[in-house]
């Protein structure tokens, strides 16, 4: 039987961008309980800048190599996050048939710099999938995926009340720009901690205020909050990120998306699509980039200064 191939973006070994190299690879094929994903959209995020790289805390580095391979990734085809087509479906597939439009996280199985990926329809470790919100590209529904997931599963569990203050640091990334709009979902007052240049980004996306991280080292004492959110994580830091824990009211909560390991929930992905479809929520992508530019992607995402998410179109062919 003649294989029949896919392009795929493969790092072979940790490094700079320019590992990261478009070849020639087999198309999988489901099993009985798999789903085949055309891939229409990935994107460049944070965890995968650390795969590519291999650059990790020392405390880190020897379970990070253990995990992820020694000289380079152990699956060559990273990426971890997808928007695409239904193509095909096992026998044993339920919540799927071929031809709906989908996106989600491929966790521990990576793989989304492709063409295809097979899945599982059940949440675990190696991904979960949804129905995509109608109402947004592929694109921009790879953001939704990545930073609505962070930004739902630390503050469901903040149990955010109605008129509550609460203040998002590292408002302008792809789960900031989340967390902002689901704080004001929820009825909560919502103060951004970001640059200068992204203010009236994040006051356009419904911040009530917003302050620039550079021009100051600490907050007035008098500002409380009753939850405060590091939605950039706490290898980025500054003197007034390191003073925000006095700004917590007495029962105040504070959580960071170093908390904790993200949780691949379809349920979770259902309820993002509905604020979606329902115009609560809206991502927002600073550059898309063809697929093989994706190097170039990931040299841009590693200099730190994006706003939103970074989307790599894999497909332009979508009936």
């Amino acid at each position: 039987m003649k294989t029949v191939s896919m392009k795929a973006i493969v790092c072979t070994k940790y490094g700079p961008p320019e590992v990261l190299q478009l070849v020639e690879a087999e198309k999988p094929e489901p099993k009985d309980d798999e789903v085949l994903i055309k891939i229409f959209a990935t994107a460049v995020t944070a965890s995968d800048i650390y795969i590519r790289s291999g650059r990790v805390k020392w405390s880190m580095m020897i379970p990070f190599r253990l995990m992820m391979g020694f000289t380079g990734p152990r699956k060559p085809i990273i990426g971890e996050v997808l928007s695409g087509e239904i193509e095909a479906t096992g026998k044993d597939i339920k919540r799927f048939r071929p031809g709906d439009r989908v996106y989600g996280l491929t966790g521990f199985s990576l793989g989304a710099y492709a063409e295809y990926k097979c899945m599982k329809e059940n949440d675990s470790i190696n991904g979960c999938i949804s129905l995509k919100p109608e109402n947004i590209s592929f694109e921009e529904a790879t953001m939704a995926a990545y930073g609505g997931l962070l930004a739902f599963q630390f503050m469901e569990k903040a149990n955010i009340q109605r008129g509550q203050e609460v203040l998002i640091y590292g408002a302008s990334s792809t789960t900031g720009i989340i967390a902002i709009q689901f704080a004001r979902y929820l009825g909560a007052r919502v103060t951004s901690i970001c640059s200068a240049s992204n203010i009236e980004m994040v006051k356009s996306l419904g911040a009530d205020a917003a302050i620039d991280y550079t021009k100051q080292d600490a907050l007035d004492p008098q500002m409380k909050f009753d939850f405060i959110f590091d939605a950039v994580g706490r290898n980025k830091s500054s003197g007034l990120k390191k003073s925000l824990g006095r700004n917590l009211t007495a029962n105040g909560t504070e959580a960071s998306i170093d908390d904790e390991n993200l949780k691949l929930d379809s349920k979770r992905l259902d309820l993002i699509r509905d604020l979606i479809e329902a115009g609560y929520i809206k991502p927002f992508i600073d550059r898309c980039y063809p697929f093989d530019e994706l190097a170039e992607a990931h040299e841009y995402v590693g200099k730190g200064h994006k706003k939103g998410g970074v989307a790599i179109t894999v497909c332009y062919n979508r009936k």
